[in-house]
């Protein structure tokens, strides 16, 4: 009996302990309890998890909180399962699908053939309202815009036949003789030596541009111009797209009636000077492969050279008589002409190393060179040996990144050549001892990029003073900008409202202070000094 009860004792002593501990342990959920409770009543009976609650054995390892956070998930996972949201919401897609109307597809409309082509003015077309042609008045030339490719002029010499005049004879053959008898007279200028730049800015400053002296002297874009070398009157000659020479005689009035245009040629007159050895000469070339000499004192214009299957870009004198000139073609060639032989074709026929010649232009004391200006390079010759196969050059300047517009020997002494370029630079080269180098000297920026409508900027020198040269310029107001050598500007040339206008192409007076410039539509812009009006 004693040992029972003992034994009870230790018995009720022991649960007292567990319910002791067990309230001394924390407070679970009841969820925690269950595991807990389910824990506990395995490990009494001795059995494993794995034989009481089914799925817990994925569970083994983790903390009673994990696995019950992962048998929430699982159920949750199925629940939403159940309801099958995914099979409904493209249901639901499908619905609004077909219930949306279909895109209507607008027809486009069918294009009407027009036979006429692009809208033109009917002014320009020369009809009235109802389509009827109206006859062209004799006095007033049609404004229609000539073809680039008019055909070929007929060999031989033309007559001088002013095409914007033909009523008064006797009037133009007073403006003839004015012209022969100017050049009768005419004197060289002998004078070599360079005036002070302050007494160069001064004459510069006292040469304006007025109403009276602007005036439209060629139909087309003007591409080449040049002042006759009187002392008396002032002569200005244009050479235009469409093959005309205009001469304007700025000291007849009233201004209309002291221009004369004639059709020397039937493509763009690029090049245009007065003879040195007679100055009632005029020559002028052609991009349709002639070159003409027109004639005052006879009213013809002669042909010098003619080679219709190639086109010509610029010519020179080689001898200071004119005797002998060097044209250049656009193809890269070369001819050497005699005007002293009979006959319209050339001496000899030169292939240089370039592909294509813009300006070719003779140095002015050592004649037998000459420069000239291809696409990316500029070429130095000598003429004494040239090779009808192919002839090298002596001297290359490959400083030029873009096209070249032109290159010119300084007008007096040779020791300096400007070019024009498409990069938006012009450059001053040493050329006073033309060796196998001639070394850059200053670089300009001016802008050249005149589109496609306007004529390409030449820089050229002023003979007056041959350390500093022009060219137009694409900046506002509109203007005419003179450079020294060093790139140093000089001046600008202002017009104000009578100069709205860009003048891509302009050339100077060999003595007086007088400045021609031409535009894109004709128009010829002449600056001088107030005592020459």
């Amino acid at each position: 009996m004693k040992a029972t009860s003992s034994n009870a004792d230790s018995t009720l002593q022991k649960s007292s302990l567990d319910v002791h501990t067990e309230s001394n342990k924390p407070q679970h959920s009841n969820s925690d309890a269950v595991i807990i409770g389910v824990d506990m009543e395995s490990s009494q009976d001795g059995d494993s998890d794995e034989d009481t609650t089914p799925g817990l054995d994925d569970f083994s390892g983790l903390s009673p909180y994990e696995r019950k956070r992962l048998k929430n998930i699982s159920e949750n996972a199925n629940f939403f399962a159940s309801l099958q949201l995914s099979e409904s919401a493209a249901r639901l897609r499908e619905m609004i699908k077909k219930r949306q109307p279909p895109e209507s597809k607008r027809k486009k409309p069918k294009k009407t053939t027009n036979e006429i082509g692009c809208r033109r003015s009917m002014r320009l077309l020369n009809v009235d309202p109802s389509g009827v042609s109206l006859p062209a008045t004799p006095t007033q030339p049609s404004l229609v815009a000539d073809d680039e490719t008019q055909p070929l002029l007929p060999p031989g010499p033309l007559e001088m036949a002013p095409k914007n005049r033909d009523d008064n004879k006797e009037l133009f053959k007073g403006f003839l003789e004015t012209w022969t008898a100017m050049s009768k007279t005419s004197s060289k200028n002998t004078e070599k030596g360079l005036s002070s730049i302050k007494s160069y800015k001064g004459n510069l400053n006292g040469m304006v541009l007025s109403e009276d002296t602007v005036q439209k002297v060629t139909k087309g874009p003007v591409f080449s111009l040049a002042i006759h070398p009187s002392e008396t009157r002032t002569l200005v000659a244009a050479g235009a797209k469409f093959g005309q020479v205009g001469l304007w005689d700025l000291t007849q009035k009233p201004k209309e009636d002291a221009v004369y245009v004639f059709q020397p040629h039937s493509q763009s007159v690029s090049c245009l000077y007065f003879s040195p050895a007679n100055p009632a000469h005029i020559l002028s070339l052609s991009y349709d492969g002639t070159l003409r000499c027109g004639d005052f004192s006879r009213g013809i214009f002669e042909e010098v050279c003619r080679n219709e299957g190639s086109s010509f870009s610029s010519f020179d004198f080689l001898a200071e008589d004119a005797s002998t000139l060097i044209v250049a073609h656009w193809d890269g060639n070369m001819s050497l002409v005699d005007r002293r032989t009979p006959g319209t074709s050339y001496e000899k026929l030169i292939n240089s190393s370039l592909t294509k010649i813009r300006t070719i232009h003779v140095h002015p004391v050592h004649r037998q060179y000459f420069i000239t200006a291809g696409l990316r390079d500029i070429h130095i010759y000598d003429a004494r040996r040239l090779n009808a196969r192919g002839s090298q050059p002596l001297i290359s300047l490959t400083e030029h990144t873009k096209s070249i517009a032109s290159a010119y020997f300084s007008p007096l002494t040779g020791n300096r050549v400007v070019t024009t370029c498409a990069d938006c630079k012009l450059r001053i080269f040493d050329s006073s001892c033309i060796s196998s180098q001639i070394p850059l000297l200053t670089t300009i920026r001016h802008n050249t990029i005149t589109g496609r409508w306007l004529t390409r900027f030449q820089a050229v020198w002023d003979p007056k003073q041959e350390d500093c040269f022009m060219i137009g310029s694409m900046a506002y107001p509109r203007r005419v900008e003179i450079f020294h050598e060093t790139g140093k500007r000089v001046h600008s040339f202002l017009g104000g409202e009578c100069l709205a206008s860009v003048c891509s192409i302009n050339t100077v007076h060999p003595t007086r202070y007088i400045m021609a410039g031409g535009n894109s539509s004709g128009k010829i812009h002449v600056f001088m000094s107030e005592k020459n009006c």
